[in-house]
């Protein structure tokens, strides 16, 4: 498993309580891209549309045009739709108020597919952050030490 892209921000402004993995529906330029690692997923989430059937799209995830591709370059900032079943998609709703569903990473599946890691968090409170910040740093301290 070859991790593409990954959301560094994710797990420091959120909780996250429950992780999944799902498909991504992409053009061959986005996945030449996004193998190349020229995307970004900051400030990327997942939306939930309640058509007749629920369906998840990634909103705001930036994958940047590939350059060899020619005409058909589609707009970075697209929303693209996830692969999931609408059991998925129902555990993925958040029962608690204040939850939001975030992309982790991008990643190289089995047989080649890209696939897209999700998670159900909750945002920190400022003095969280900085609760995490200051773990961060005292185990940098020690590592100095060790070394």
């Amino acid at each position: 498993m070859k991790i593409l892209v990954n959301n560094r921000k994710a797990a420091f402004d959120y909780n996250i309580s429950n992780e999944m993995i799902a498909g991504l529906v992409l053009s061959g330029s986005e996945v030449k891209s996004l193998k190349a690692s020229q995307a970004s997923l900051k400030g990327a989430y997942i939306s939930i549309r309640h058509s007749p059937n629920p369906e998840a799209y990634l909103v705001k995830a930036h994958i940047t045009p590939y350059k060899y591709a020619g005409i058909k370059n589609p707009d970075p900032e697209k929303e693209r739709k996830l692969l999931l079943n609408k059991k998925e998609i129902s555990s993925l709703i958040g029962k608690e108020k204040g939850t939001v569903i975030i992309p982790l990473e991008i990643f190289v599946g089995t047989k080649g597919l890209i696939k897209l890691k999700i998670g159900v968090g909750k945002g920190k409170k400022k003095y969280d952050k900085r609760s995490s910040i200051k773990k961060r740093e005292i185990e940098r301290r020690i590592k100095r030490q060790e070394d």
